[in-house]
């Protein structure tokens, strides 16, 4: 038997950069199949000698970027990430939730393990039933399972991911599918 597919999926993946590749990669290719996606997937900022890589969020649905890193870190830490920028692109986003096909967020991190960053868009996006995935370092692994303990975990793959959503998606009311192409030469 097959094991349980949920609604909730996290992709493991310590290399950022990598996942964030690979999530814009299946939204491309979801949204072509007609797919409303909800949420952000991360960009570095690119600047030299910067020990984070925090950089913007892109907004999936109008595709506006949010800067979200501090030109110096503060004080207590070297982390240019800036946690306000962040907080504002989760306010921003919340009200897309409720009509998307699925929502995307692009990690489950530091600032979410405190309840703070993107969590409002998480708990908005898992009490309205609405597929969920993200990506998860191993560090923050045990807070995510903690978090959303009916999450099914992925590895960085295309193939992994287009299965999850192929088996999510034939769960929906209403599931999106490829556009109708009508052949004219029928006519």
């Amino acid at each position: 038997m097959a094991p349980r597919v949920g609604k909730i999926a996290a992709v493991l993946a310590d290399d950022g950069t990598a996942a964030q590749a690979l999530l814009a990669a299946m939204i491309a290719d979801w949204r072509e199949s007609g797919a409303k996606i909800a949420g952000v997937i991360g960009e570095l900022h690119g600047l030299p000698d910067r020990t984070c890589g925090a950089g913007f969020l892109r907004d999936i649905a109008s595709g506006k970027p949010y800067r979200i890193y501090l030109e110096a870190p503060p004080r207590q830490n070297s982390c240019h990430l800036d946690a306000a920028g962040v907080a504002s692109v989760c306010k921003a986003i919340l009200d897309q939730i409720s009509v998307s096909d699925l929502v995307v967020l692009n990690k489950f991190g530091k600032l979410e393990r405190t309840g703070e960053g993107l969590a409002t868009a998480f708990e908005l996006a898992i009490s309205a039933g609405r597929p969920l995935l993200t990506t998860v370092s191993d560090r923050h692994r045990d807070a995510w399972r903690a978090f959303a303990p009916d999450t099914s975990f992925l590895p960085a793959d295309k193939a992994a991911l287009q299965n999850w959503w192929r088996a999510v998606r034939v769960s929906l009311p209403h599931p999106p599918h490829a556009p109708h192409i009508h052949d004219h030469s029928l006519d």
